[in-house]
């Protein structure tokens, strides 16, 4: 029996050593006139020159055929979403499994809509890596996994909110805010996947101390905690000390964002995925 992993690329894991195969399917940004796809060639300082010098931009998920596509030759899949209150991208996966479940019978897929992005989405990910190694059936790997979706939380920093607000993800008002003054935006997901403000810091030396006052705030008592920045390694690896000198036993790991979270992380943004203890 052949099990697979796949995401969409908003997981900031394109590629990865897992036990179990895994791939991704690439969301996709739209500058002016070009198109990227949001893959491991994707250049992060370019797309976000051309974003910061464009008119116009937007962003499009995985249609449900390069979802199925993705499926292919595997008789166990579990695919993981950016929050479906964030993108289509869910709603594509779903319309896949159904396509890939009728046209192989006996196939088992199962969509887990992370509620989330980032590094949200990479503790999922090794997750499944992990149930799937202990040799659970597909039943328990599926029960398990979306408990442990609930486990997590996601907090992010942003200097800036234009993207966002662009393309409706947030309130204009409270993006006009952002970067004013050195203003930082402090936020999380909501129960829903939706993006809610915690606080607002003026530097990033008090918003970084702000995100961590919200993860211990929501739940974090030095477990896994994943750090993607957009262009921003200093304050990754700030946070990452920040945390580990109050939990020392910290798992902590630090990725660059991929395409479509430096879209709307924009430049020096930060988003981190964490557990929390219940």
């Amino acid at each position: 029996m052949k099990w697979k992993i796949v995401s969409d690329s908003s997981s900031n894991v394109l590629s990865a050593d897992y036990r179990t195969e895994y791939t991704t399917v690439p969301l996709k940004i739209r500058t002016d006139d070009t198109e990227f796809a949001d893959d491991k060639n994707l250049s992060i300082s370019e797309l976000i020159d051309r974003i910061e010098h464009s008119t116009a931009n937007s962003t499009s998920c995985p249609n449900s055929q390069e979802w199925a596509d993705a499926f292919e030759d595997a008789d166990c899949v579990f695919a993981v979403t950016i929050s479906s209150n964030l993108s289509a991208s869910y709603q594509a996966a779903v319309i896949a499994k159904d396509q890939y479940e009728e046209e192989h019978p006996g196939a088992k897929v199962h969509i887990v809509d992370s509620l989330g992005t980032g590094g949200r989405m990479e503790l999922i990910i090794e997750k499944l890596d992990e149930l799937i190694a202990k040799g659970l059936s597909f039943e328990e790997v599926r029960e398990a996994i979306d408990e442990y979706r609930n486990d997590t939380h996601i907090v992010f920093m942003l200097e800036s909110l234009r993207n966002l607000a662009k393309n409706g993800r947030l309130n204009k008002t409270v993006a006009e805010i952002a970067g004013l003054l050195g203003i930082r935006f402090v936020g999380k997901a909501s129960e829903e996947g939706t993006i809610v403000q915690s606080s607002i810091a003026r530097g990033q030396k008090r918003a970084l101390r702000g995100i961590l006052e919200e993860m211990v705030k929501l739940g974090y008592e030095g477990g896994k905690a994943r750090i993607s920045h957009c262009l921003n390694s200093e304050a990754a690896t700030k946070l990452r000390s920040d945390i580990l000198d109050r939990f020392p036993q910290a798992d902590v790991l630090i990725n660059a964002c991929g395409g479509l979270c430096s879209y709307y992380a924009e430049r020096g943004g930060l988003i981190i995925g964490f557990e929390i203890a219940r």
